[in-house]
């Protein structure tokens, strides 16, 4: 932990247990948001993997903490659910990430907590993989490797800046920061130039979860299933064709496959705006979540929800989690 991660750790810890932070929460609903949760706690600790995952020790803790601290309820029971005192807590998980079913799943069963996963359906039982992994991981791998070499070419046709000089001579944690800004660098780049140079380095191994895992899930009672999208492309980035395709597309394919899809949808990216609001509500979605950060208050835009997104700090440290609670709840 970094001396300013300690810092806010303490005053969340603090916070969080005082009366005032007793008070300030009554009534707290929180809509958590993660997207992958590594078997190997070291790894997803590194700065280019921390924000988006969360390792599975870190996790179980987590999970813990929440337990003894909220009631962990079903998404769509914490936006229906009367101000009654009681703190509530419901986990989504982005993507449709592969290790949600591996990984994060057995743990929410074992622990009893119920979670909605929202799915990018053109990924689901596909080799294709996500981008910022594809690309991430490809540069993170040795220097000189045929795969880094060829998307490194690739990266200098698209326009995209070189990795940081001196690059792979950092120390590891140095290094993976270098490559976490790098990869945000990249993001002003097309998505459809995005997606062609992740699916040229990849490595055939499927990074999302399949339809049978999907079932299995959804049979368990503990999981349910909405959209993200088709392809996790930027939908305000998109023609109105385009948009109106990605959308139906998910929303078909999910009722196709689902006995009871979450009328929530959840938006890639975050991104949204009047256009896409009202295309996500002409297809019959009266709520969806964005990435805007804070808890769930009484007389939010239905179709704009907030959530509090959840790193693998946070998950480790809980007082990191009290900080990032406190500063939602100020504001």
């Amino acid at each position: 932990m970094t001396p300013s991660q300690a810092f806010k750790a303490s005053i969340g810890w603090f916070h969080f247990n005082s009366p005032g932070g007793r008070r300030q929460r009554r009534d707290a609903r929180l809509i958590l948001m993660l997207h992958r949760v590594l078997s190997d706690d070291r790894a997803a600790a590194l700065p280019h993997r921390a924000e988006l995952c969360i390792g599975q020790l870190a996790f179980a803790q987590l999970l813990e903490w929440l337990q003894q601290h909220f009631s962990c309820v079903p998404l769509e029971d914490l936006l229906d659910a009367p101000r009654d005192g009681r703190h509530r807590v419901a986990l989504t998980f982005d993507d449709g990430w592969r290790d949600n079913a591996e990984v994060a799943f057995p743990l929410l069963v074992r622990h009893r907590v119920p979670a909605s996963i929202f799915l990018s359906t053109d990924y689901i039982g596909s080799s294709r993989g996500f981008w910022w992994e594809n690309i991430g991981e490809t540069l993170w791998s040795r220097p000189g490797t045929p795969a880094r070499s060829l998307l490194q070419e690739r990266l200098a046709t698209c326009g995209a800046a070189p990795l940081p000089a001196g690059f792979d001579a950092l120390p590891e944690r140095s290094r993976s920061n270098a490559l976490a800004l790098y990869l945000q660098s990249l993001k002003a780049l097309p998505a459809a130039t995005l997606q062609a140079l992740a699916d040229a380095c990849s490595q055939g191994v499927p990074q999302a979860m399949d339809w049978r895992q999907v079932e299995e899930l959804e049979r368990s009672g503990w999981v349910r299933f909405g959209p993200h999208g088709a392809r996790h492309g930027i939908l305000t980035q998109m023609d109105d064709t385009t948009l109106a395709d990605d959308l139906q597309r998910s929303h078909d394919v999910l009722a196709a496959h689902c006995r009871e899809p979450l009328p929530i949808y959840c938006y890639p990216n975050g991104n949204h705006d009047s256009r896409v609001r009202q295309a996500v509500a002409q297809l019959g979605y009266r709520r969806a979540l964005s990435t805007r950060p804070g808890p769930h208050r009484d007389g939010d835009d239905p179709l704009a929800l907030a959530r509090i997104g959840v790193s693998h700090s946070m998950a480790r440290y809980p007082g990191l989690f009290g900080w990032r609670l406190m500063r939602s709840l100020a504001q």
